[in-house]
């Protein structure tokens, strides 16, 4: 137990403030919808195939200017997000009218913000750290919950200590953990599948194949041609709505380089991904459907899979389940800060009185 103690208190030590970063940025982000506060962003959602089809029309009009993808409009959030490479974007209405633009993630809040979630500002190998955080952090829950079994019988639930001293944030710091457990299990496990693919593979195995996974996850091996005429893409969405009746229009893909298909992916009711799996492969010269592969019949692994990031990112049961990752975010981020500051700046007992240590006994 000493063993298990001693990883606990130095790794929390160590760590702590990286997981306080993940928790709390997580926590602001589960809401972003509502705090992005922009022209149209409240607009009821538009999915009939002549107005999304005009919307990528218009966007795709200028040839010195052409987006990478395209992000439809939601229930949640009325615009289009236009992509034009790793930095550039902007925020459309359901016309196809330019909102707002930006050259840089550092423009946006929301952009930064997701940069710092996912990838602590250092790309993939950032990626790679937050899921080791993310691993580490369900030790944390597991040695956690063992060092408190013991001391059960002084449980006190406290959101916050009673005192700014080591022993009351360590109390405090055992009983919040071992209340909020299984929230923050269900957080770092998700974002541990998210980012460390080896670790999903794996866990996905007994279901489906590494290879079934990824060939459920592959584009089509046809080679495109020239890009499409602008006026190819009301045929195009009209084919893929002919396949899909009851699916929405997430996200459109367009060709970065020549002999890419153009993708279109929709979301079935069924389907808990906020921008769906189910995945249509458009030749980008003429808008012939190539490939048209539904969500419903992947592996079950890979449909396993697309579970796990609207568990993560609260994609799924509305405001109560978002108030319910908030907390485990925020609790995240308590935790992890406390841990540190109690570690590495815990204040030194105060010296007794002199007149204290004239009466204390001494050994004869």
């Amino acid at each position: 137990m000493k063993i298990v103690d001693l990883l606990h208190r130095w790794t929390g030590g160590l760590i702590g403030v990286l997981l306080a970063v993940l928790g709390l940025s997580g926590a602001i982000l589960v809401h972003k919808d509502a705090w992005v506060l922009l022209p149209h962003a409240g607009d009821a959602q538009r999915q009939d195939v002549a107005s999304v089809s005009a919307a990528v029309t218009r966007l795709t009009a200028d040839a010195a200017a052409q987006p990478e993808s395209i992000l439809f409009a939601s229930s949640g959030f009325g615009l289009h997000r236009v992509r034009y490479d790793a930095d550039r974007g902007a925020y459309a209405d359901q016309d196809g009218n330019l909102v707002t633009s930006w050259d840089s993630k550092w423009d946006r809040v929301e952009l930064w913000l997701f940069d710092l979630h996912h990838y602590l500002f250092t790309g993939h190998v950032g990626e790679t750290v937050a899921g080791f955080m993310a691993l580490a952090g369900l030790g944390f829950v597991i040695t956690g919950s063992i060092l408190w079994w013991p001391l059960r019988k002084t449980f006190k639930f406290r959101a916050w200590p009673a005192r700014m001293t080591r022993p009351a944030i360590v109390r405090q710091h055992r009983d919040l953990g071992v209340v909020m457990a299984p929230l923050l299990f269900l957080s770092l496990f998700t974002g541990t599948l998210l980012t460390l693919r080896p670790v999903a593979l794996l866990l996905m195995s007994p279901w489906s194949s590494p290879a079934e996974i990824s060939a459920g996850q592959s584009a089509p091996r046809v080679k495109g041609g020239e890009p499409m005429r602008p006026s190819d893409w009301a045929s195009m969405f009209a084919e893929a709505r002919r396949q899909f009746p009851t699916a929405e229009f997430r996200t459109l893909g367009l060709p970065r380089k020549p002999g890419d298909l153009i993708s279109l992916r929709m979301k079935q009711p069924e389907e808990w991904l906020p921008n769906g799996r189910t995945t249509l492969w458009f030749a980008p010269e003429s808008g012939r459907l190539i490939e048209a592969r539904n969500a419903l019949t992947l592996p079950t692994g890979l449909q396993i899979f697309n579970l796990v990031y609207p568990l993560h990112a609260a994609k799924v049961g509305g405001l109560p389940y978002r108030l319910v990752m908030t907390a485990s975010g925020l609790t995240l981020a308590t935790l992890g800060s406390f841990s540190v500051w109690a570690f590495w700046f815990r204040r030194k007992p105060m010296p007794q009185p002199a007149a204290a240590r004239a009466l204390k006994p001494t050994s004869s």
